[in-house]
Order: structure tokens, then sequence, then C-alpha cells
């Protein structure tokens, strides 16, 4: 007697062959760009999709970087701000005694 996954590894292979039969040759599975076809619109097109979505990318990246360097600055302006509060008040007192 086989055992079920025995038998679901059988119905695979079977599945699978049969798939392929009916489908016919290798020219049924490739769309024009896979099969081989030069210079077609559909070339053009995924070329400019591949553009665009690099370019989208590299856009928010980019934002992403500026606000970090952003903070970093203000973070920056606002340590000097406070040693500068802090060395006038230092001053001060050094001056009344």
């Amino acid at each position: 007697m086989k055992t079920p996954s025995r038998r679901l590894g059988a119905m695979r292979v079977l599945v699978t062959a049969a798939a392929l039969v009916s489908g016919g040759g290798s020219t049924v599975f490739a769309c024009p760009v896979c099969f081989g076809a030069e210079e077609t619109t559909i070339i053009d097109g995924t070329r400019l999709g591949v553009f665009a979505l690099l370019g989208i990318t590299l856009a928010v990246q980019g934002a992403f970087l500026g606000f970090f360097l952003y903070l970093r600055n203000r973070a920056k302006q606002i340590a000097d701000t406070d040693l500068d509060i802090e060395w006038s008040e230092l001053q001060k007192g050094a001056s009344r005694t």
C-alpha cells in the first residue's frame, strides 16, 4: 500500500506532465519579449517602466537622506545654541564674583 505522500508526489508528476503535454510547444509559454523579438514597443515600454521605478526609488531614498541630514544639522544648531547659552551664563557668574 502506498503512503499518502507518495500518492501526492505521483499526482504532482502526472499533473505537471499533463500540463506540459496539453500546453504544446515552447512558443506557447513565451511572450514576444522573452521569445526573442528584437526592438518592439513592448521592450521600450518595459525599459521606460524600469527607469521610472528606479527614478521613484532614488527620489524616495534621496528624500530620506535629506531629512536625516536636516535632522543632524538641526541637532547641531540646538547643541551650539545650548552651549552658547551655558557659556554666557558661566561668564555672567564669573564676572559677579
